[in-house]
């Protein structure tokens, strides 16, 4: 039997493995696995390690390889260096989640309009800094556009319940930036 059939099997279960594995750590990062992948990312630093050291003779195969390998090697850069801001307590998602915790607990004595108009303009910081956070670019997003959108869905809930107040606040889902809204 042909050698290259079986490396070329295997070319595309490391692919498929490789893939799956930056999944498992977009996850983790999310906060949405609870362990780094380890295992998974041993499994295909050894894969990655054996094929370095056979000998490709197909020019195609060997090329696919080395792609494979110089995306893996970057991703192990950037996962090591989430993983060394995580143990220093600078990395951005953490941060971020932790600043926005801090303004909710401030914010939520506020009674007054003030007071509300004040956290308006908070809500479209914190948004901002959300959509940063998450990667999006925040230029799209205006002041007024924002304030709009939240007179809009304000002037919706209070119909909609029979409530006085509406209390606003940035939520990030699913690495989405969403605003949710509580009748007050």
């Amino acid at each position: 039997m042909d050698a290259t059939p079986l490396h070329e099997e295997e070319l595309k279960l490391l692919e498929v493995r490789l893939n799956q594995l930056k999944l498992e750590y977009e996850k983790y990062f999310l906060g949405n696995r609870p362990t780094e992948p380890a295992q998974a990312r041993a499994e295909i630093q050894k894969a990655v390690l054996r094929w370095s050291n056979a000998r490709i003779t197909n020019t195609a195969l060997r090329f696919k390889f080395n792609s494979l390998n110089g995306r893996f090697q970057a991703f192990k850069r950037r996962w090591d260096t989430n993983l060394r801001q995580i143990d220093a307590g600078t990395y951005q998602r953490h941060v971020f989640k932790a600043d926005l915790h801090d303004r909710e607990r401030a914010d939520s004595g506020s009674a007054s309009a003030d007071r509300r108009e004040g956290a308006r303009v908070d809500l479209f910081d914190a948004y901002r800094d959300a959509l940063l956070a998450t990667g999006r670019n925040p230029k799209g997003v205006s002041r007024e556009q924002l304030e709009r959108a939240v007179r809009r869905q304000e002037a919706a809930i209070k119909q909609k319940f029979g409530c006085e107040r509406v209390d606003f606040r940035v939520v990030v889902s699913d690495g989405r930036v969403k605003l949710k809204a509580a009748a007050g």
